[in-house]
């Protein structure tokens, strides 16, 4: 066997050449995405992943899914505060989970991020250039999301596991 392996491989870590664009989804835009829903679902996690056609940024929710805005802003700012949240890329996009990111009863953090500049390592990705958090405030959640150029998009909400949830933003490499 020389140099296969028979375990399987992570979706995060596909190499765009074992794909061609011709299968990459299309039909995605770039005008902004909404859904109105409001849940007490607080934030726990947020993670990114590379794909062949595309990166992904992921919200777990402890619960139903939430609502959310997602669009392409000049800038992002702070929630409550107002203050500027800096961004690497060409293009920034506002992501405005409808939940928050700390226990609605008790006021204890559910996510509560290491640091708020760089929510994960997105160094190498095709379009990701910075994930930030602008804060949590009256029950929303901002989250900045620094991308090479404006790039179509796609944003939806997925169940599980178990009674939790993921909201999902993937971002195209190329229109």
């Amino acid at each position: 066997m020389s140099g296969s392996s028979t375990a399987p491989r992570s979706t995060s870590t596909v190499s765009t050449a074992s794909l061609s664009t011709a299968s990459c989804p299309r039909g995605w835009g770039s005008l902004p995405e909404a859904n109105s829903r409001m849940v007490q679902s607080p934030i726990t996690g947020v993670r990114t992943g590379r794909h062949a056609c595309y990166d992904r940024l992921v919200v777990d929710l402890q619960g139903r899914a939430p609502g959310y805005d997602v669009r392409y802003v000049r800038n992002v700012y702070q929630d409550g505060s107002g203050f500027l949240v800096p961004l690497r890329g060409g293009a920034k996009l506002q992501i405005v989970v409808h939940a928050s990111s700390y226990n609605v009863d008790t006021g204890k953090a559910t996510y509560a991020p290491k640091n708020k500049k760089e929510l994960t390592n997105v160094t190498g990705y095709r379009t990701f250039r910075q994930v930030a958090y602008a804060g949590s405030f009256e029950g929303q959640t901002t989250i900045g999301l620094g991308v090479r150029a404006r790039l179509p998009f796609r944003v939806f909400t997925l169940a599980g596991p178990g009674s939790n949830s993921r909201l999902v933003i993937d971002v195209a490499h190329h229109w």
